[in-house]
């Protein structure tokens, strides 16, 4: 059994009052909070084993090198990789996709090849290609998203071709709740010849991900999303592809010989870990995944999808608000704005009821706009939200209308 009001318990911050009341957290696609047993793994790290890793000849480097290594099996056991060598550890899912850019992006793209993403791409995974593009010169094209905010299938047949190299695709938007068909995806991809990159920000959060099943060449995801600290992220990549790859940054621990003339380079995912990494970090990423992996990753699921179709009832009870983004089987997060009221003054009332939402563009500016708006309101669910959270928010909306 999912116990939802169990699984709060294990949150320290949801005990929280918050302006008087109830903490409300719906900004977990944001930022999502820490089980205790996340806290206390990595205050044990700092308090009784901390050390470098990789280095030190000693029990307390030799402990934590070998915590630091499991935290790797542990990621790939997530991801169901076939490796853990296919399993690097970065500082986000940011640096993951510039780390692809960067590397093998400046090795196989050239002028005249393509790239194709989404309308729906977070700018880390737009911003990032933009910039290469204007590099090296290849040409970046940009596949619909229907007004519902569903994937235009149709759209992205028409513009992925023989010249196209990359698909850096998300799993589901941040800002739309869409949950893209990789399935889909990723074979015609494969079949014009191009690699695919998947941002799984969000949907390593509300779901379970095989990347062998999926046949993805590259997968991102961040530590602070799926319960885990910040400052730490993930990327898997096939490893022949990793392998075929220049270092992304050079330094210590990434290297086989060097010389004053010559410098030789490990095999992944060292040569892509230069420098001290978040060691405590990675191993606090590992218990927050053991932590979901523990509830059972369907049960987080039906427990989302049950919270998501209870969301989308009570929001279209509200007069004038409007949703952006109900495409079918979508994921949960709901980005709406309210007639007459912006969307920085209802997350100001909303708060003073204990509510957190995130407003903006939500680092998806050009998706905002091509669905009609430069601001919008997000609410966001995690695998502790529960039906009396969206009814707070609901009563916090009605009440917000009577100021206006």
């Amino acid at each position: 059994m999912y116990d939802v009001d169990a699984i709060r318990k294990d949150f320290p911050i949801l005990a929280l009052k918050i302006n008087g009341c109830p903490n409300t957290f719906l900004d977990s696609a944001a930022s999502a909070q820490k089980p205790k047993v996340v806290i206390d793994k990595m205050n044990e790290m700092y308090l009784h084993e901390y050390s470098n890793v990789h280095r030190g000849s000693y029990l307390l480097s030799e402990e934590i090198t070998s915590a630091f290594e499991e935290a790797r099996n542990t990621v790939q056991k997530f991801l169901n990789a076939k490796s853990s060598s296919e399993i690097v550890f970065t500082r986000s899912a940011t640096e993951s996709i510039n780390l692809v850019a960067a590397s093998w992006g400046r090795k196989f793209l050239k002028s005249g090849d393509e790239v194709l993403i989404s309308e729906a791409e977070h700018h880390a995974n737009l911003v990032t290609w933009q910039v290469l593009r204007d590099e090296i010169g290849f040409k970046l094209n940009i596949c619909r998203v229907n007004d519902d905010g569903s994937f235009d299938m149709e759209d992205f047949s028409r513009k992925l071709t023989p010249n196209t190299k990359l698909v850096a695709i998300t799993g589901m938007s941040n800002v739309l709740g869409t949950i893209f068909p990789l399935q889909e995806i990723i074979p015609l991809a494969h079949a014009k010849g191009a690699k695919v990159l998947v941002d799984a920000c969000q949907l390593a959060v509300h779901q379970s991900l095989d990347v062998q099943a999926l046949d993805c060449d590259f997968l991102a995801f961040s530590g602070h999303k799926t319960y885990g600290p910040t400052g730490i992220g993930v990327l898997y990549g096939k490893y022949e592809l990793l392998d075929a790859m220049p270092p992304y940054q050079c330094g210590g621990d990434m290297v086989d010989v060097v010389t004053y003339e010559h410098t030789t380079f490990d095999p992944p995912p060292a040569r892509f870990e230069a420098g001290t990494p978040a060691i405590v970090e990675a191993i606090g990423l590992a218990e927050a995944l053991k932590y979901m992996m523990s509830l059972g990753l369907d049960n987080i699921t039906s427990h989302e999808n049950e919270l998501t179709a209870y969301t989308i009832a009570k929001l279209s009870s509200i007069d004038g608000l409007r949703q952006i983004g109900t495409a079918k089987g979508k994921g949960g997060v709901f980005s709406f704005v309210v007639d007459g009221i912006h969307p920085q003054d209802l997350a100001f009332i909303l708060d003073k009821e204990g509510v957190a939402i995130r407003v903006g563009h939500h680092c998806a500016a050009p998706l905002v706009q091509r669905m009609g708006y430069s601001s919008v309101a997000r609410a966001s669910l995690g695998l502790y939200t529960t039906k009396e959270d969206i009814d707070i928010l609901v009563r916090a909306i009605n009440k917000a209308k009577t100021f206006f």
